[in-house]
């Protein structure tokens, strides 16, 4: 029996609203015991979305509080660290003359993360977290993610991802947008409300076909509404808020101003400013389910963060269950794009499988692996906008989708498969793959030419192939194929993507009938 691994690692969330540091001691059974939990308010976000910069004085701000972050870590003799930004730096006009500063000045290499990652990140740390009876059983559950920058939210049924939505009104976000209306009126709370109807009225018609009974609350202040709603005054935090408790609290703050909240239940600027938005987002989405109670886990994007590190570093049970959430995110895109289900799941599995038998000869990891089933699933997405020239639709249609996991260069690496796996061949006139560095238009292309010859092998969408098996000889790659009927459009297709797949791989691809 191989002997529990040990390692002390940190996740830094150079945030929006606030700069945090969760130094943890890791196990190789993905076990993660926090050591120190650091927090430091910022205004980062302010500046975003007020100004479209983030001013001097908090890029200083930052350094020197990161400054502070790299002493502790190297007190604690950390192993390995993972620091991203969210919204708050990503949406800046200067953001990597800000990034830029953070490097020269403390060395720490920060990621910008899109919704999608900070989405997969949270998953994971709900997943990891959460108590038993939170997990995700044979209820419809939501998940309200309220962040500085936007909400994300995700519904899941029976352990599986069912929809995901991010929308673009954080509580901060909220805050700096409509401030001009607070200063002119008398019920701004009011103002806020009808603003965030209008912007999430459409989830009134998409949540209820769940019959939703489980609500997980993440963000927000959340920590913050439950203290100041909860009756008891033993100061053990009860992990949730029940809705007549979050209704009355939004009562009792409903006409104050922030200064007022401020005196009232003595918390800080940063807690005030976005407690009445956050209350009401909250509020807004249990209305539309039929909970009667918000579970809060009480995790964030640190922990998240570090459960990824975790996965990676050995490989955890973990892993694979994050993995099946992105497959059923791919597949909820897909649908709402009205894809045809039975030849994408075909393409998805004839591509793994000639994958998973060339491996030896493409040399091509996990990762590529999941760019290939994205865009084998998606590949036929841009005939919801048109038949011709589906193709390059469908690059445009998954350019700009949010894919959980996803990096926004990821998913232009899927893009560009998707876009050629039809008619073009990758070219560098192409705008699209001219961009592409040395390493990623190797990878598009290796991984076309195997999504091009699943492709082949159901162009006539009736799936004749049963079976596939690749065998080697000198300089030729033997595709032996299964079926019981006519396939001769398929063999002539095959043959017509023969010479592409021969130039990029090396061998020559032969299609033998057999059965």
């Amino acid at each position: 029996m191989c002997k529990e691994k040990h390692e002390v690692m940190a996740a830094i969330d150079v945030g929006s609203n606030s700069l945090r540091m969760m130094i943890a001691q890791v196990t190789s059974e993905g076990e993660i015991i926090p050591l120190e939990d650091l927090y430091m308010p910022t205004y980062i976000g302010r500046d975003t979305f007020s100004f479209g910069r983030i001013q001097l004085e908090s890029i200083h701000d930052t350094c020197e509080t990161l400054k502070g972050f790299l002493k502790v870590m190297k007190d604690y003799k950390v192993n390995s660290y993972r620091a991203v930004s969210t919204s708050g730096i990503r949406e800046a006009e200067n953001r990597e003359y800000v990034l830029d500063q953070i490097k020269t000045r403390t060395g720490l290499e920060v990621e910008v993360i899109n919704n999608a990652q900070e989405r997969f990140l949270m998953s994971k740390a709900i997943r990891n977290y959460m108590s038993s009876e939170m997990k995700f059983l044979d209820k419809g559950t939501l998940i309200v993610d309220i962040r500085s920058g936007g909400v994300e939210i995700s519904v899941y049924d029976k352990g599986d991802l069912k929809l995901t939505e991010y929308l673009k009104i954080g509580s901060l976000r909220l805050k700096e947008i409509l401030a001009s209306l607070e200063r002119r009126s008398l019920d701004f709370p009011g103002l806020m409300q009808e603003f965030i109807d209008s912007r999430i009225d459409f989830m009134k018609q998409i949540l209820p076909k769940f019959n939703i009974k489980g609500f997980v609350g993440l963000g927000g202040e959340l920590k913050t509404i439950i203290e100041l709603s909860s009756k008891k005054k033993d100061n053990k935090l009860k992990p949730k808020i029940k809705k007549e408790e979050l209704k009355n609290l939004y009562d009792r703050v409903y006409r104050l101003t922030t200064p007022q909240i401020i005196e009232e239940f003595k918390i800080s600027s940063h807690q005030a400013e976005i407690l009445v938005p956050s209350i009401i987002l909250f509020n807004s989405f249990l209305e539309m389910t039929n909970a009667n109670t918000i579970h809060a886990p009480m995790v964030s994007l640190r922990h998240g963060l570090l459960v990824d590190m975790v996965d990676d570093r050995f490989n955890t049970k973990g892993k694979k269950e994050s993995y099946n959430d992105i497959i059923a995110s791919v597949w909820h895109i897909g649908k709402k794009y009205s894809i045809d289900e039975v030849h994408s799941k075909f393409i998805e599995e004839i591509s793994m499988s000639i994958f998973d038998q060339m491996r030896d000869i493409h040399v091509l990891g996990e990762t590529e692996k999941l760019y290939l089933r994205v865009a084998a699933i998606l590949h036929d997405i841009g005939k919801y906008v048109n038949h011709n020239k589906h193709d390059a639709h469908s690059y445009n249609i998954i350019r700009f989708q949010d894919i959980m996991a996803l990096s926004d260069s990821e998913l232009n690496i899927v893009a560009n498969i998707a876009r050629y796996h039809s008619d073009e061949i990758p070219d560098l006139s192409h705008d699209n793959y001219y961009v592409l560095d040395a390493r990623e238009k190797i990878i598009v292309s290796k991984l076309v030419v195997i999504l091009r010859i699943a492709e082949a092998l159901d162009i006539s969408h009736k799936q004749k192939i049963k079976k596939v098996e690749i065998s080697r000889r000198s300089r030729q790659l033997y595709f032996d194929v299964w079926s019981d009927e006519d396939i001769m459009l398929e063999e002539w297709s095959f043959a017509s993507n023969s010479d592409f797949f021969e130039e990029v791989m090396g061998y020559k691809p032969v299609i033998r009938r057999r059965g």
